[in-house]
């Protein structure tokens, strides 16, 4: 049986990225345990990984003391592989049989990933759920078209206004998704929730999907979308990844490395890298496409 640890990133969409990489592992070596270290943040993008042997949460410390929990944690297992994506010391300091490294790079984040194997073309990011996710899903979302809107993301620079994602989802319902339903999605806390209260409000009997999803319960409502457009965020990733056509909304964040992967996926890049320069035109003709409707 062979061990490997596999240490990923503290952001959700950083470490959804990096999900292609385990789903190669997982199938190149059938007989393999795996040990994830990540930030709590993204703990649930792992939560129903399968030959899941251990999850190691690092909260961050000063000094860079969060590490030392993580090599007491590893150091004293005979590990076949350590896959490090944070460049950290670890892997020369546990033992194991091979290393594979995050090195600094250029160009599309999932191109920089797929090297560390030397994978070319890199895996596509996957996520993994379960029946009671799927379940859920099934509740909360109507059969049919579905429309989910994300306004919100982590920092305010990467937000495009909310009456521009409202104008964007009349035009949408008017024409390449109309009959659709609409969800709205968003992280959890009272921050999220406010940002996304105005698009909630300004379609009647829209899905309140913000806040109150696990990850994978996220995963699985987002692999019923017919349309996912979000703003540069954990979310977007999570939507490429589940398979949900994805339109990312760009502004001072680079799209060329971080636009969404995914089976059908696209980003909108303001011309100004501003949010508040992406015209909802725009917007709407790269959806439009995305759909095959334009």
């Amino acid at each position: 049986m062979r061990r490997i640890l596999f240490v990923s990133s503290n952001r959700i969409g950083d470490v959804v990225l990096s999900t292609g990489l385990i789903d190669h592992l997982l199938r190149r070596y059938p007989d393999a345990r795996f040990t994830v270290a990540c930030g709590t943040v993204a703990a649930g993008v792992f939560e129903r990984m399968p030959r899941l042997d251990r999850l190691i949460l690092l909260e961050k410390r000063r000094d860079r003391r969060h590490w030392l929990p993580l090599w007491a944690a590893t150091a004293f297992t005979a590990w076949d592989l350590v896959v490090d994506l944070r460049a950290s010391a670890l892997a020369f300091l546990v033992p194991t049989r091979r290393r594979a490294r995050m090195r600094r790079a250029t160009g599309a984040k999932i191109a920089q990933l797929g090297a560390v194997l030397g994978l070319d073309p890199p895996p596509l990011p996957v996520v993994w759920t379960a029946p009671a996710d799927e379940a859920r899903a099934a509740a909360l979302l109507p059969p049919g078209p579905l429309l989910v809107l994300a306004p919100t993301a982590n920092w305010s620079g990467k937000i495009w206004p909310a009456e521009r994602f409202v104008a964007l989802g009349r035009a949408l319902l008017a024409g390449a998704l109309a009959g659709a339903a609409v969800a709205v999605m968003a992280g959890p806390g009272p921050t999220e929730r406010a940002l996304a209260a105005p698009v909630l409000a300004a379609f009647p009997g829209a899905i309140d999907l913000a806040g109150n999803l696990t990850l994978p319960e996220a995963a699985a409502c987002l692999a019923r979308a017919s349309l996912f457009v979000g703003n540069d965020s954990g979310l977007m990733h999570l939507a490429a990844a589940a398979g949900a056509p994805t339109l990312g909304l760009f502004g001072p964040t680079p799209a060329a490395e971080y636009a969404p992967a995914g089976p059908r996926a696209a980003a909108a890049v303001a011309p100004d890298r501003s949010m508040e320069g992406l015209p909802v035109a725009q917007a709407l003709t790269a959806a439009t496409r995305l759909l095959g409707r334009g």
